[in-house]
Protein backbone atom coordinates (compact mmCIF):
# COMPACT_ATOMS: atom_id res chain seq x y z
CA UNK A 1 0.00 0.00 0.00
CA UNK A 2 0.78 3.48 -0.43
CA UNK A 3 3.43 4.81 2.29
CA UNK A 4 5.10 7.79 3.47
CA UNK A 5 7.35 8.46 6.10
CA UNK A 6 6.22 11.00 8.55
CA UNK A 7 9.44 13.70 9.48
CA UNK A 8 9.39 17.24 10.29
CA UNK A 9 6.45 18.91 10.71
CA UNK A 10 3.74 16.78 9.98
CA UNK A 11 4.95 14.26 12.51
CA UNK A 12 5.11 17.07 15.43
CA UNK A 13 0.99 17.93 14.99
CA UNK A 14 0.49 14.39 15.81
CA UNK A 15 -1.62 14.50 19.49
CA UNK A 16 -3.58 11.70 20.85
CA UNK A 17 -3.50 9.08 23.73
CA UNK A 18 -2.27 5.79 23.70
CA UNK A 19 -3.18 2.95 26.21
CA UNK A 20 -5.91 2.01 28.08
CA UNK A 21 -8.83 1.26 30.18
CA UNK A 22 -11.21 -1.14 30.91
CA UNK A 23 -12.58 -3.36 27.89
CA UNK A 24 -14.72 -1.46 25.59
CA UNK A 25 -17.78 -3.07 23.16
CA UNK A 26 -16.15 -3.06 20.16
CA UNK A 27 -19.66 -3.31 18.22
CA UNK A 28 -21.04 -0.48 15.81
CA UNK A 29 -23.24 0.85 18.98
CA UNK A 30 -22.45 4.32 20.15
CA UNK A 31 -20.08 4.32 23.12
CA UNK A 32 -18.91 6.69 25.60
CA UNK A 33 -15.28 7.56 26.24
CA UNK A 34 -14.57 5.38 28.66
CA UNK A 35 -14.05 5.20 32.28
CA UNK A 36 -12.29 7.43 33.81
CA UNK A 37 -13.26 10.95 32.44
CA UNK A 38 -11.11 9.85 29.54
CA UNK A 39 -11.66 12.94 27.10
CA UNK A 40 -11.98 13.17 23.42
CA UNK A 41 -9.68 14.57 20.98
CA UNK A 42 -9.50 17.14 18.80
CA UNK A 43 -6.96 18.24 16.49
CA UNK A 44 -3.47 18.84 16.48
CA UNK A 45 -1.76 20.68 19.96
CA UNK A 46 -3.17 18.84 22.88
CA UNK A 47 -3.22 16.57 25.47
CA UNK A 48 -4.80 13.37 25.28
CA UNK A 49 -5.72 10.31 27.19
CA UNK A 50 -4.57 7.18 26.41
CA UNK A 51 -6.88 4.47 28.62
CA UNK A 52 -6.20 2.09 31.35
CA UNK A 53 -5.21 -1.02 32.64
CA UNK A 54 -5.09 -1.42 28.41
CA UNK A 55 -3.19 1.07 26.87
CA UNK A 56 -6.13 2.58 25.21
CA UNK A 57 -6.21 6.65 24.10
CA UNK A 58 -7.58 9.38 22.77
CA UNK A 59 -6.88 13.33 22.69
CA UNK A 60 -8.02 15.94 24.07
CA UNK A 61 -7.81 19.91 23.80
CA UNK A 62 -5.10 21.03 26.33
CA UNK A 63 -2.19 22.87 24.54
CA UNK A 64 1.01 23.08 25.88
CA UNK A 65 3.50 25.99 24.16
CA UNK A 66 4.39 24.09 21.12
CA UNK A 67 4.03 20.59 21.70
CA UNK A 68 1.41 17.92 21.89
CA UNK A 69 1.11 16.77 25.18
CA UNK A 70 -0.61 13.33 24.93
CA UNK A 71 -2.17 11.52 28.05
CA UNK A 72 -1.09 7.69 28.19
CA UNK A 73 -2.23 4.64 29.66
CA UNK A 74 -4.87 5.39 32.12
CA UNK A 75 -8.04 3.87 33.76
CA UNK A 76 -10.33 5.06 36.60
CA UNK A 77 -9.44 5.56 40.12
CA UNK A 78 -6.50 6.76 42.00
CA UNK A 79 -4.91 3.39 41.69
CA UNK A 80 -3.96 2.83 45.00
CA UNK A 81 -2.87 -1.17 46.34
CA UNK A 82 -3.15 -2.74 49.91
CA UNK A 83 0.16 -4.62 48.50
CA UNK A 84 3.64 -3.52 49.92
CA UNK A 85 6.71 -4.61 48.11
CA UNK A 86 9.86 -5.18 50.49
CA UNK A 87 13.51 -3.80 49.33
CA UNK A 88 16.67 -5.55 49.71
CA UNK A 89 19.34 -3.37 51.38
CA UNK A 90 21.80 -4.64 48.74
CA UNK A 91 21.83 -4.08 45.43
CA UNK A 92 21.33 -6.73 43.12
CA UNK A 93 23.57 -8.16 39.92
CA UNK A 94 24.21 -6.11 36.92
CA UNK A 95 25.25 -7.34 33.47
CA UNK A 96 27.95 -5.54 31.48
CA UNK A 97 25.19 -2.88 29.98
CA UNK A 98 24.24 -1.90 33.46
CA UNK A 99 20.92 -3.48 33.22
CA UNK A 100 19.45 -5.76 36.13
CA UNK A 101 18.73 -9.66 35.41
CA UNK A 102 15.40 -8.69 35.81
CA UNK A 103 15.15 -5.72 33.70
CA UNK A 104 14.19 -6.00 29.58
CA UNK A 105 12.68 -3.94 26.99
CA UNK A 106 9.10 -3.96 26.22
CA UNK A 107 7.50 -5.93 23.95
CA UNK A 108 8.41 -4.75 19.95
CA UNK A 109 11.15 -2.85 21.72
CA UNK A 110 13.34 -1.62 18.75
CA UNK A 111 13.34 -2.58 14.85
CA UNK A 112 15.08 -5.12 13.14
CA UNK A 113 18.68 -5.51 14.78
CA UNK A 114 19.17 -1.52 15.24
CA UNK A 115 20.98 -0.89 18.81
CA UNK A 116 18.37 0.42 21.08
CA UNK A 117 18.30 3.98 21.67
CA UNK A 118 16.01 3.30 25.46
CA UNK A 119 17.81 2.42 28.52
CA UNK A 120 17.63 1.57 32.25
CA UNK A 121 19.44 4.87 33.11
CA UNK A 122 16.62 6.67 31.29
CA UNK A 123 14.06 4.64 33.99
CA UNK A 124 16.49 5.70 36.79
CA UNK A 125 16.68 9.33 36.08
CA UNK A 126 12.83 9.46 35.92
CA UNK A 127 12.86 7.68 39.38
CA UNK A 128 14.91 10.67 40.39
CA UNK A 129 13.09 13.25 39.24
CA UNK A 130 9.76 12.12 40.96
CA UNK A 131 11.87 11.30 44.43
CA UNK A 132 13.50 14.70 44.53
CA UNK A 133 10.00 16.73 43.73
CA UNK A 134 8.10 14.73 46.20
CA UNK A 135 10.99 14.73 48.58
CA UNK A 136 11.96 18.26 48.10
CA UNK A 137 15.57 18.03 47.05
CA UNK A 138 17.35 19.52 44.37
CA UNK A 139 16.41 18.33 41.03
CA UNK A 140 18.91 15.53 39.86
CA UNK A 141 22.02 16.60 37.40
CA UNK A 142 22.27 16.46 34.12
CA UNK A 143 22.16 12.39 32.97
CA UNK A 144 24.78 10.57 30.85
CA UNK A 145 22.32 9.07 28.61
CA UNK A 146 21.87 10.72 24.85
CA UNK A 147 20.27 14.13 24.68
CA UNK A 148 19.35 13.13 21.24
CA UNK A 149 15.20 14.20 20.77
CA UNK A 150 12.06 11.51 20.21
CA UNK A 151 9.09 11.74 20.85
CA UNK A 152 8.20 9.77 24.15
CA UNK A 153 6.12 8.67 26.50
CA UNK A 154 6.53 8.13 30.61
CA UNK A 155 4.07 5.52 32.17
CA UNK A 156 3.79 5.07 35.74
CA UNK A 157 1.40 1.65 37.29
CA UNK A 158 1.20 0.59 40.70
CA UNK A 159 1.32 -2.36 43.15
CA UNK A 160 1.66 -6.00 42.45
CA UNK A 161 -1.09 -6.49 39.62
CA UNK A 162 0.63 -3.09 37.88
CA UNK A 163 -2.60 -0.97 37.52
CA UNK A 164 -1.51 2.59 35.61
CA UNK A 165 -1.04 5.28 37.55
CA UNK A 166 -0.46 7.67 34.81
CA UNK A 167 1.22 8.18 31.55
CA UNK A 168 1.54 11.10 29.21
CA UNK A 169 3.65 11.86 26.62
CA UNK A 170 4.20 14.31 23.48
CA UNK A 171 4.25 13.09 19.54
CA UNK A 172 6.84 16.35 18.84
CA UNK A 173 10.50 15.44 19.15
CA UNK A 174 11.77 16.33 22.13
CA UNK A 175 15.65 16.82 23.79
CA UNK A 176 15.60 13.37 26.26
CA UNK A 177 17.31 15.19 29.21
CA UNK A 178 13.96 17.81 29.04
CA UNK A 179 11.67 15.78 27.89
CA UNK A 180 12.00 12.98 30.38
CA UNK A 181 12.35 15.87 33.42
CA UNK A 182 9.19 17.37 32.12
CA UNK A 183 6.71 14.15 31.54
CA UNK A 184 8.18 12.12 34.34
CA UNK A 185 6.41 14.79 36.77
CA UNK A 186 3.63 15.45 34.21
CA UNK A 187 2.50 11.96 34.11
CA UNK A 188 2.94 11.38 37.59
CA UNK A 189 1.50 14.77 38.89
CA UNK A 190 -0.85 16.04 36.06
CA UNK A 191 -2.70 13.26 34.66
CA UNK A 192 -6.45 14.66 34.99
CA UNK A 193 -7.66 11.16 35.15
CA UNK A 194 -5.45 10.47 38.75
CA UNK A 195 -4.80 12.10 41.89
CA UNK A 196 -1.45 13.54 42.27
CA UNK A 197 1.26 10.65 43.13
CA UNK A 198 2.44 11.01 46.71
CA UNK A 199 5.56 9.44 48.83
CA UNK A 200 3.85 6.18 49.88
CA UNK A 201 3.47 5.17 46.95
CA UNK A 202 7.05 5.63 45.19
CA UNK A 203 7.64 1.79 47.15
CA UNK A 204 5.03 0.47 44.42
CA UNK A 205 6.02 1.87 41.46
CA UNK A 206 6.94 0.73 37.83
CA UNK A 207 8.23 3.22 35.51
CA UNK A 208 8.28 2.61 31.90
CA UNK A 209 10.25 4.89 29.15
CA UNK A 210 8.96 4.40 25.42
CA UNK A 211 10.83 6.16 22.66
CA UNK A 212 8.27 6.36 19.30
CA UNK A 213 10.11 6.05 15.90
CA UNK A 214 9.79 4.92 12.63
CA UNK A 215 6.70 7.37 11.40
CA UNK A 216 5.07 5.99 8.62
CA UNK A 217 1.68 7.69 7.00
CA UNK A 218 -0.37 4.55 5.20
CA UNK A 219 -2.98 4.38 2.51
CA UNK A 220 -4.86 1.31 4.02
CA UNK A 221 -6.07 1.45 7.44
CA UNK A 222 -5.29 -2.21 7.81
CA UNK A 223 -1.53 -1.34 6.84
CA UNK A 224 -0.16 -1.96 9.85
CA UNK A 225 1.23 -5.32 12.34
CA UNK A 226 -0.37 -6.42 15.78
CA UNK A 227 2.00 -6.15 18.30
CA UNK A 228 4.99 -4.55 16.32
CA UNK A 229 3.62 -1.09 15.12
CA UNK A 230 1.53 1.95 17.33
CA UNK A 231 -1.48 3.35 15.23
CA UNK A 232 -2.53 7.04 15.28
CA UNK A 233 -5.46 8.13 13.83
CA UNK A 234 -7.31 10.62 12.17
CA UNK A 235 -10.95 11.27 11.68
CA UNK A 236 -14.22 13.44 11.57
CA UNK A 237 -16.85 13.22 13.94
CA UNK A 238 -20.08 13.38 13.39
CA UNK A 239 -20.36 17.27 13.86
CA UNK A 240 -17.23 17.52 11.27
CA UNK A 241 -14.99 18.27 13.74
CA UNK A 242 -11.48 16.56 13.31
CA UNK A 243 -10.20 13.48 16.28
CA UNK A 244 -7.40 12.27 16.92
CA UNK A 245 -6.07 8.89 18.80
CA UNK A 246 -3.18 6.58 19.12
CA UNK A 247 -2.54 3.45 20.92
CA UNK A 248 1.28 2.24 21.65
CA UNK A 249 2.01 -0.35 19.99
CA UNK A 250 2.01 -3.26 22.93
CA UNK A 251 -1.89 -2.47 23.43
CA UNK A 252 -3.52 -4.44 20.65
CA UNK A 253 -1.47 -7.42 21.26
CA UNK A 254 -2.02 -7.51 25.02
CA UNK A 255 -5.79 -7.16 24.54
CA UNK A 256 -6.01 -9.69 22.17
CA UNK A 257 -7.44 -7.65 19.33
CA UNK A 258 -7.28 -7.99 15.45
CA UNK A 259 -7.34 -4.74 13.32
CA UNK A 260 -10.35 -4.09 13.26
CA UNK A 261 -11.12 -4.21 16.85
CA UNK A 262 -8.17 -1.82 17.25
CA UNK A 263 -9.52 0.78 14.81
CA UNK A 264 -13.24 0.51 16.49
CA UNK A 265 -11.62 0.74 20.18
CA UNK A 266 -9.22 3.95 19.03
CA UNK A 267 -12.79 5.63 17.34
CA UNK A 268 -14.54 5.12 20.44
CA UNK A 269 -11.76 6.73 22.48
CA UNK A 270 -11.44 9.42 19.77
CA UNK A 271 -15.20 10.31 20.73
CA UNK A 272 -17.05 8.83 17.42
CA UNK A 273 -20.25 8.03 18.83
CA UNK A 274 -22.06 7.30 15.33
CA UNK A 275 -22.13 3.34 13.85
CA UNK A 276 -18.81 2.42 12.45
CA UNK A 277 -19.08 0.87 9.12
CA UNK A 278 -16.63 -0.62 6.54
CA UNK A 279 -17.23 2.75 4.48
CA UNK A 280 -16.43 5.28 7.64
CA UNK A 281 -12.72 3.00 8.01
CA UNK A 282 -11.99 3.14 4.96
CA UNK A 283 -11.53 7.39 5.87
CA UNK A 284 -9.51 7.42 8.19
CA UNK A 285 -6.26 8.67 8.20
CA UNK A 286 -3.59 6.44 9.83
CA UNK A 287 -0.20 6.90 10.82
CA UNK A 288 1.77 4.03 11.90
CA UNK A 289 4.93 3.73 14.33
CA UNK A 290 6.83 1.58 16.05
CA UNK A 291 8.73 2.22 20.36
CA UNK A 292 11.77 1.07 22.17
CA UNK A 293 10.33 0.73 25.74
CA UNK A 294 12.07 0.32 28.70
CA UNK A 295 10.31 -0.83 32.76
CA UNK A 296 12.22 -0.89 36.19
CA UNK A 297 10.09 -1.14 39.03
CA UNK A 298 10.95 0.83 41.97
CA UNK A 299 12.97 -1.64 44.09
CA UNK A 300 15.58 -2.49 41.24
CA UNK A 301 15.84 1.20 40.97
CA UNK A 302 16.52 1.29 44.67
CA UNK A 303 19.51 -1.30 43.63
CA UNK A 304 20.77 0.63 40.73
CA UNK A 305 21.33 3.28 43.39
CA UNK A 306 22.74 1.68 45.95
CA UNK A 307 24.84 0.29 43.35
CA UNK A 308 26.35 3.08 41.99
CA UNK A 309 26.79 4.85 45.63
CA UNK A 310 28.64 1.65 47.14
CA UNK A 311 31.06 2.28 43.73
CA UNK A 312 31.49 6.01 44.14
CA UNK A 313 31.69 5.91 48.30
CA UNK A 314 28.79 8.48 48.68
CA UNK A 315 27.65 8.92 51.72
CA UNK A 316 23.91 11.42 51.46
CA UNK A 317 21.12 9.49 51.78
CA UNK A 318 19.22 7.70 48.79
CA UNK A 319 18.32 9.40 46.31
CA UNK A 320 18.81 13.30 46.67
CA UNK A 321 20.88 13.57 43.83
CA UNK A 322 21.53 10.93 40.92
CA UNK A 323 24.44 9.21 40.36
CA UNK A 324 25.07 11.14 36.18
CA UNK A 325 27.21 13.81 37.21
Amino acid sequence: MGRKRCVGADCSKMAAGCCGVKKQKLSGSPGSGGPGGVGAGNGVAGTGHCGSDLGIGSSSTVAAGNMNRVNGLGGPGGGSSSSTNALSPTPGGYNSTGLSPNLSPGSGSGSGGRKMVVSAEMCCFCFDVLYCHLYGYQPPRTPRFTNDPYPLFVTWKIGRDKRLRGCIGTFSAMNLHSGLREYTLTSALKDSRFPPMTRDELPRLFCSVSLLTNFEDVGDYLDWEVGVHGIRIEFFNEKGSKRTATYLPEVAKEQGWDHIQTIDSLLRKGGYKAPITNDFRKTIKLTRYRSEKMTMSYAEYIGHRQHHHYQNGIGHPLPPYNHYS
